[in-house]
């Protein structure tokens, strides 16, 4: 066995990359309030614990996925009067970067090691292990959990201190939201002037238009097969989740005093598609309501 390890937050990223350390030879040990979710994990060769503590006994290792800021430092209040000293805690929740940093805080006199850890690369990606982790850390907690990320992911990247990686994933996040509703809008105008889809994509990819959001993610069917708009719109990446990265940017935003109007624009978009009943599907989805066509609920 390559060692043991804690994962608190089994749902749908957090099951698949439990499972992927388990494919590794790790001994993982995991918890999650939804049972469903336990069930799953436990199908493929997760120990199932009672409780937080319950995960975190004997592990050299915990790793948390959680859905915000309030559930990591909870979580994370509950591990640090545990946790023996010498333990590795990751964070690969998305949250604010002020929470990212008191996690870190709680755990700063215990003498263990602390990384923010966030991802990239959706439910695909944890479960093909393909994910991109950006880390925030010391260098002596990077070094000692490059290896187990390794076993999570393709491409694993140190952004500096605590709390960087997070600043790193809501940048990143801003971008992706702001240039689908860019690509969304573009094939919308193509649309009504008469071009087709194939023929714009062809010009775009090849162009300076040229983005993942287009080129990885088109978000009208055919010219990507892979791609959610092939599949009406279930969600590799769900709106809901693009709202949540986008009200962080626009969060760290305001108390940075970062200049970002298009970010906030990009957040009144997916606010409005969310209201309209569209939360759950793909964020590039949003295609139909600069369509005109989302219907309310």
């Amino acid at each position: 066995m390559a060692g043991t390890i804690g994962f608190i937050g089994l749902g749908n990223m957090g099951g698949p990359m439990a499972a992927n350390l388990v494919a590794a030879g790790y001994r993982v040990t995991g918890f999650d309030l939804v049972p469903a979710s336990c069930d799953a994990a436990q199908a493929r060769g997760v120990i199932i614990a009672a409780s937080v503590a319950e995960a975190a006994a004997g592990a050299d290792v915990i790793v948390t996925m959680l859905p915000a800021g309030r559930h990591v430092l909870s979580v994370w209040s509950e591990l640090a009067a545990v946790v023996p000293a010498g333990t590795l805690l990751i964070d690969s929740s998305t949250i604010d970067v002020d929470s990212a940093r008191k996690a870190h805080a709680l755990l700063a006199d215990k003498g263990c090691l602390t990384l923010d850890a966030p991802v990239s690369g959706g439910t695909g990606g944890a479960a093909a292990g393909t994910l991109t982790f950006m880390v925030g850390g010391a260098a002596n907690a990077f070094a000692r959990g490059e290896p187990v990320l390794q076993k999570m992911g393709k491409r694993i990247v140190h952004c500096g201190g605590a709390g960087a990686g997070q600043a790193a994933k809501i940048c990143n996040n801003m971008i992706l939201g702001i240039s689908m509703a860019g690509v969304c809008e573009a094939f919308v105008l193509a649309e009504r002037l008469g071009l087709s889809h194939q023929a714009l994509f062809d010009v775009a990819s090849t162009s300076s238009g040229q983005c993942w959001s287009l080129t990885s993610y088109c978000p009208v069917p055919g010219p990507v097969p892979a791609s959610p708009a092939n599949r009406d719109y279930q969600p590799g990446f769900a709106a809901a989740l693009m709202l949540k990265d986008l009200k962080l940017s626009q969060e760290a935003a305001l108390a940075s005093g970062a200049s970002t109007p298009m970010g906030a624009q990009a957040a009144q978009l997916y606010s409005l598609f969310e209201k309209l009943g569209h939360g759950g599907e793909d964020f590039s989805a949003i295609i139909r309501m600069l369509r005109g066509v989302a219907a309310t609920p």
